[in-house]
């Protein structure tokens, strides 16, 4: 089975199943130099982990990642690096009814037409459970990117019809982790928390969608066409399972806009460089990077599993009959789904960084002075 690489330079391979032993990845491409930590990585995984909130999955998966590989007395050694996540709270018992009848709208079907088989415990390599690994390898893009001066940022901005203003970015850093909904509006917060307790009580779910912003992306990240900006992070946005759109700058809205309203003028800045004076292109003009902020949306549909009853096809028996999902699943994905879009949005603007040279695809000499970057074995003493 291909599909389970992403990016070009720094590339990310994963692996593993929903209830299997463990979740994994290997990031190849990362350059030597950078102080990296399990706590590093851990912070995120702590974001996206199960059972964190009664709006969340109650599976208990401590989500404990463990460097396997490419690091050595604290820095990474620009060989791959090799991430493990165990998995400690899998039962598969209760997925044994959809082993030859599909869950309504999952992967079921199509994966066992396609390949002849599947890992059906909960729903195996098909499962969200697999974002686990994006998000690891996303925390190293980020401190990557940080290095440069790129932060980014995501938040809930919409759950059902209850739809948050608009917040700025400093909000949004500042609020966004203070509520279980990851929300940067508080009140509305409140609001969307209600309505995903209503539908809980209900045994259904919700949909919503997720506002990501990216700051001190440089100018010229991207090309035309196929290897476009915003070509290869909707490709990265729209593999995040459940995804329905992806959208940046003014979006769907856009179709509403006559070319005069959307066109950003221009200025000079106190440099001289032409600048747009507005950012409705979203920081990306022509699939390449324009130097404003990038920022968009992802839309996110109801989970597939609720407890309510439905019906399946059992293509052994050839019968139609009622089966209800019993386990342990989200009301509602975009609280979760938050450090996800993060990890796609840090490991697409990465690729194109190093892509681009403006990250040394060797290092990035954040070692301490006692390795001496300028070695060279024909010149060993430096003269």
């Amino acid at each position: 089975m291909n599909g389970n690489r992403f990016g070009r330079l720094f590339q990310v391979t994963t692996f593993g199943e929903s209830h299997g032993e463990a979740m994994g990845c290997t990031v190849s491409g990362c350059p030597a130099g950078l102080e990296l930590s399990e706590e590093d990585i851990q912070a995120d995984l702590d974001r996206r982990k199960p059972g964190q909130s009664m709006i969340t999955t109650s599976r208990g998966e401590p989500d404990d990642v463990s460097i396997k590989s490419g690091i050595q007395d604290g820095y990474t050694t620009g060989t791959p690096i090799g991430l493990v996540i165990q998995n400690k709270d899998a039962r598969s018992g209760k997925y044994e009814p959809f082993i030859t009848a599909p869950r309504p709208s999952h992967g079921d079907f199509t994966y066992s037409a396609k390949f002849g088989t599947r890992n059906w415990g909960g729903g195996g390599r098909s499962s969200a459970r697999e974002t686990v690994n994006w998000v690891a390898a996303g925390a190293i893009a980020k401190k990557l990117l940080a290095r440069e001066g790129i932060e980014l940022k995501a938040h809930v901005n919409q759950i059902d019809d209850i739809e948050a203003p608009e917040v700025s970015f400093d909000q949004i850093k500042a609020h966004s982790e203070e509520n279980d909904v990851r929300c940067a509006h508080p009140e509305t917060a409140e609001r969307m928390q209600e309505r995903i307790a209503e539908y809980q009580e209900e045994g259904d779910s919700i949909g919503g969608s997720i506002y990501f912003e990216a700051r001190g992306v440089p100018v010229g990240l991207g090309a035309p066409r196929f290897d476009s900006l915003s070509a290869r992070l909707g490709q990265a946005m729209m593999a995040v399972p459940a995804t329905t759109a992806f959208e940046f700058g003014l979006g769907r809205e856009a179709r509403e806009w006559t070319g005069k309203e959307r066109n950003d003028d221009w200025e000079f800045d106190g440099e001289s460089n032409p600048t747009p004076v507005e950012n409705d292109h979203g920081g990306i003009q022509g699939g390449i990077s324009s130097g404003e902020p990038i920022y968009g949306e992802v839309t996110l549909h109801a989970p597939t599993s609720i407890p309510k009853s439905q019906q399946t096809a059992d293509w052994e028996t050839g019968e139609l009959k009622e089966e209800q999902v019993i386990g342990r699943h989200d009301p509602v994905l975009p609280p979760r789904g938050v450090p996800v879009v993060e990890a796609m949005l840090a490991l697409t603007l990465v690729d194109f960084m190093l892509l681009s040279g403006r990250l040394n695809p060797d290092r990035v000499d954040d070692r301490p002075g006692e390795y001496d970057t300028d070695y060279h074995p024909s010149n060993p003493n430096n003269e």
